[in-house]
């Protein structure tokens, strides 16, 4: 079997150890691996070439992705995706394997019902906001990314006695920035599905804190929150209060670097697991992890919402900023 690797959407840190266990795993089994670059973009120009096992050496450590990646609109229309199913016939491609987030997953989902491409989902994304899974590649390294970057502001703002915002990624989850805040001890944080994301409510926390003796704090941010971003909520509250505050924008730092030691695991066992299945004759899945173990969920599940931050997590960021 010719088994096509891709990756779409956003990069994350862990796309290539998914990669170069996809690639490894099907010459294991006898398969042909061919490397389509620039995701979807890519089937659809027919970019793509065979990757031997030795292509993929050295890669497991690197941030990004070797195959590169884009965004590709004109893959919703059913048109252009019955075209890529043509193209993938006459290259020979029996599968493919895709490396995304949501998406990239609704393009793959839509391609195996509508065009019998039996496809294998890897959730890259460093936003971790794919029902279904627990984890999602990338989204460990941008959060140890996020925490380091954080602490370093935190001698800042304790040295000032000043509030500093600071805007983290996640689309329109508010995922990493939960995460982020819980551990590095922020004294707010600020995201989509909060039940109390109010402006009311973040100066009463931030006034209650004051009045503890708290003379410097971090509010996290993140980018799809409904009060505007990090920017627009310090100017609001620079207009209101006259506050002494710094805003900081993380932005694209998170999704560089070399992946965790978690991402590049869970990218070898989803990149194996991938072509295995595969190669059992099942298409028209992805991966995940649920409470530690390896999950396989059907494609049609990425039209599920997406799940939220547990809600325990944003409660003791509260409580443990006193």
């Amino acid at each position: 079997m010719r088994i096509g690797v891709l990756t779409s959407g956003g990069d994350a840190p862990g796309m290539n150890a998914a990669i170069r266990a996809a690639v490894r795993q099907a010459d294991a089994l006898g398969h042909e691996a061919w490397g389509i670059r620039r995701g979807f973009q890519g089937v659809l120009e027919k970019d793509w070439a065979p990757m031997p096992s030795r292509a993929c050496a050295n890669i497991l450590q690197r941030g990004g992705t070797v195959l590169h990646t884009a965004r590709c609109p004109e893959f919703h229309e059913a048109a252009r995706r019955a075209e890529a199913a043509v193209n993938l016939r006459e290259a020979g491609i029996q599968a493919l394997v895709v490396i995304g987030g949501d998406g990239s997953f609704r393009a793959a989902e839509a391609l195996h019902r509508e065009q019998g491409v039996p496809c294998a989902g890897i959730p890259g994304t460093i936003d971790n906001d794919l029902p279904g899974t627990d984890r999602t590649l990338g989204f460990d390294t941008a959060l140890n990314t996020a925490v380091e970057a954080i602490d370093r502001i935190r001698d800042t703002a304790s040295s000032h006695g000043r509030l500093f915002l600071v805007e983290v990624m996640g689309r329109s989850s508010g995922m990493l920035a939960v995460h982020t805040a819980l551990a590095c001890g922020a004294e707010a944080v600020l995201f989509p599905e909060s039940p109390d994301g109010s402006y009311q409510a973040l100066v009463a926390r931030l006034n209650a804190n004051w009045l503890r003796g708290k003379r410097s704090s971090i509010v996290v941010v993140a980018e799809g929150d409904g009060l505007g971003s990090a920017v627009a909520v310090g100017d609001r509250l620079r207009r209101d209060y006259g506050l002494d505050l710094r805003v900081v924008v993380l932005g694209h730092i998170q999704r560089g670097g070399s992946p965790s030691a978690l991402d590049r695991i869970w990218g070898c066992r989803w990149g194996a697991e991938a072509v295995r299945l595969l190669d059992a004759g099942k298409g028209g899945f992805y991966l995940g992890e649920v409470a530690g173990a390896l999950a396989v969920q059907p494609l049609a599940r990425i039209l599920d919402s997406p799940p939220a931050p547990p809600e325990d997590l944003s409660d003791l960021v509260d409580v443990l900023s006193r």
